[in-house]
C-alpha cells in the first residue's frame, strides 16, 4: 500500500472512497464535511437525521456521490468524545477505513488529518497514528495458502491512501509522520509473520537466521551456539533444551548510534537499555506435556523474541540517542528421553541453583540466564518481555499485558507508552512476602510457586538476577496473539505487542 500526502484540495482528488470526520453529539457541520455537505445538497445532513448518526467511535455513513464529486462514495467516521480524543482513536480510524475499503472492494482513500483543532495533538502525532492503524489493519498472513485457497477471488487490496494538507509547514511534519507510523508498523507486521509461522519454519535456527539479517544500519549481531553457552554457564536453559533435536542458540543484538564513541565521552548517550526476550520457539511443555488444546498455538512462545526483533527493525529506521541491547536464547522444550525432568536441580549463568517441579515452567528458567548475561553488561534499565504465564490471562484477560517493576520511575514511563502506542498494559505488586513460595528444600529456588498467585510468583522468580538495576517485567501471555477481534488494527494471530510501546519508551527517554 502506497500512502502519501499532497497539498490539495480533498474535494479535487479523484478515488473511490472519500472519508471526512464527525465528533460525537456534534449537530452544526464544519470543515470537511461541511465542504462536502454542501457540494452535495445537504446530504450528510440529511442521512444523519435519518439514519440516527451520532459520531461515535468508529460509527460509519457511507453513500453513493452520483458522480456530483470527484470521488465515486463518501464515508463519515464517528471520532467519539472529543474530550476523550487521542492518537489511539485515531489509530482505530485508520483500521476503520481499511474495513469500510475491503467491504466496498475499494483500491484508493482520500482523506484528511484531524488532530491540531483539539488541541492536544500535533500534526506529526496525528498522521503517525493514521499511518500505523492503516498498516495494522490492512495486514494478513497468507504465506501458507495453498492450491485451494489460489482459486479463490482475491479480495480487492487497498493500493493507494492519500492524505490532503493545505498547509506548506505541516506537509513536511507530517511526511515525517508518516515516515515514523510506516517504520513502525512495519515492524509490528514483521514481527506478527515470526509468530504466525508454524514452528517447524520457526526453530531456534530460523529465529537466528532472521535476527542476522537485521545486521546494518547501527545494528550488529551476535549468536552463541551451545558449546558458548555452556562456557559462559548457561546450564539452566541448557536444560531445558535437551529434549529437543534442535539445538539452543542465544542472540545478543546491539544498536548504537553513529558517533557513539565520542558521544559517550562528551555525554551524549542517554542510557544503556537491554530488552531481554522470550524465545521458545514450541512449548510441548516437554515432559509435563500439555493437554492438545494448549499445545495448539504454543508456536507464540517466542513472541518476546519477535517484540525484541521487531523493535530492532524499527530502531533501523528511527535513531535514538540511545544504546539499546537486544537479548534472547532461543530454543524448543520438547519431551524425550534426554529431556529435563521434575525433580531436577539446575545451575543458572550467575550461580543460582533452580529445582525443576514443572517443565512447563520453562520459559523463566530460560530468561533467567538472558537477564544474567544482561546483567554483565551494566545497564542502566532491563526489561523483559515473555508469554509466560497463563495466570495473567486469567488476570488481565486476553487483550492486556502485565506489569510488574522494581522501579516505579521505570514502571509509570512504560504505562505512558503504552497508553501511546495504544498497547494496554496494566501494573501488578511484585509482592515480595510471595517469595517464600518459591524457595526450594534442596535449591536456592524453584521454578512454580503458589498457583493462585503465579503472576507475582514468576516475576519474583526473575527478580534476584536483576540485583539493583531497574527493571520491569512485562507478561504478554495474552495480547500477543489475537483469537477474538476486538478491534480493526488487530486481526487474527499474532499482534506484535510490544514493538511500538517500546519503541516510544525509548524514544521518551
Amino acid at each position: 500500500m502506497h500512502i502519501k500526502i499532497v497539498r490539495k484540495d480533498f474535494l479535487s482528488v479523484p478515488c473511490e472512497l472519500l472519508v471526512v470526520y464527525l465528533f460525537q453529539g456534534v449537530t452544526k457541520l464544519h470543515g470537511a464535511p461541511s465542504a462536502v455537505d454542501k457540494v452535495l445538497g445537504d446530504a450528510i445532513s440529511k442521512l444523519i437525521k435519518q439514519d440516527a448518526f451520532e459520531g461515535t467511535l468508529g460509527q460509519v455513513l457511507v453513500f453513493p456521490t452520483f458522480g456530483m464529486i470527484k470521488a465515486k462514495r463518501v464515508a463519515v467516521i464517528g471520532l467519539g468524545d472529543k474530550r476523550r480524543f487521542n492518537a489511539d482513536a485515531i489509530r482505530r480510524v485508520g483500521g476503520c477505513i481499511v474495513k469500510l475499503a475491503s467491504q466496498h472492494k475499494v483500491s484508493s482513500v482520500v482523506t484528511i488529518l484531524y488532530g491540531d483543532e483539539v488541541g492536544r495533538i500535533d500534526h506529526r502525532t496525528s498522521v503517525q497514528a493514521l499511518t500505523e492503524g492503516v498498516i495494522l489493519s490492512a495486514y494478513r498472513f497468507h504465506s501458507y495458502h495453498g492450491t485451494l485457497r489460489k482459486k479463490e477471488t482475491p479480495p480487492t487490496e487497498l493500493k493507494l491512501f492519500t492524505i490532503c494538507e493545505t498547509s506548506a509547514r505541516a506537509m513536511k511534519i507530517a511526511e515525517d509522520g508518516i515516515m515514523r507510523g510506516r517504520a513502525l508498523a512495519t515492524a509490528t507486521c514483521f514481527a506478527r509473520d515470526l509468530v504466525n509461522t508454524p514452528s517447524a519454519d520457526m526453530m531456534p535456527t530460523q529465529l537466528v537466521e532472521e535476527a542476522k539479517k537485521l545486521t546494518g544500519r547501527g545494528i550488529t549481531v551476535k549468536v552463541m551456539d551451545r558449546k558458548e553457552m555452556k562456557l559462559r554457564g548457561m546450564h539452566a536453559t541448557l536444560a531445558v533444551a535437551r529434549g529437543s533435536d534442535c539445538p539452543p542458540f542465544g542472540v545478543h543484538l546491539v544498536y548504537k548510534p553513529r558517533g557513539v564513541v565520542s558521544r559517550r565521552a562528551q555525554g551524549g548517550i542517554k542510557k544503556k537499555v537491554v530488552i531481554v526476550g522470550k524465545a521458545v520457539t514450541f512449548d510441548s511443555g516437554g515432559l509435563n506435556i500439555k493437554h492438545g488444546d494448549s499445545m495448539s498455538t504454543m508456536k507464540i512462545d517466542m513472541a518476546g523474541a519477535a517484540t525484541v526483533l521487531g523493535l530492532f527493525k524499527a530502531l533501523a529506521e528511527i535513531p535514538l540517542n540511545i544504546e539499546v541491547h537486544g537479548i534472547f536464547l532461543a530454543v524448543e522444550n520438547m519431551p524425550s528421553g534426554s529431556a529435563y525432568r521434575p525433580g531436577d536441580v539446575v545451575k543458572a549463568m550467575d550461580g543460582t541453583t533452580i529445582e525443576i517441579l514443572n517443565t512447563d515452567a520453562e520459559g523463566r528458567v530460560t530468561l533467567v540466564d538472558a537477564i544474567a548475561y544482561a546483567k554483565t553488561l551494566k545497564p542502566d534499565i532491563i526489561i523483559d518481555l515473555a508469554t509466560l504465564t497463563g495466570a495473567c490471562i486469567v488476570a488481565l484477560g486476553d487483550d492486556i499485558a502485565g506489569l510488574l517493576t522494581n522501579d516505579h520511575k521505570l514502571g509509570q514511563r512504560l504505562l505512558d507508552a503504552a497508553k501511546d502506542a495504544g498497547e494496554p498494559l496494566w501494573e501488578l505488586p511484585l509482592y515480595e512476602p510471595y517469595m517464600e513460595l518459591i524457595k526450594s528444600k534442596i535449591a536456592d529456588i524453584k521454578n512454580v510457586g503458589s498457583r493462585s498467585s503465579g503472576v507475582i510468583t514468576a516475576a519474583l522468580f526473575l527478580k534476584p538476577f536483576v540485583g539493583d538495576t531497574p527493571w520491569a517485567h512485562i507478561d504478554i501471555a495474552g495480547p500477543s496473539y489475537v483469537e477474538h477481534e476486538t478491534r480493526p488494527d488487530l486481526p487474527y494471530g499474532a499482534s506484535g505487542y510490544g514493538v511500538r510501546l517500546l519503541a516510544r519508551f525509548l524514544q521518551k527517554l
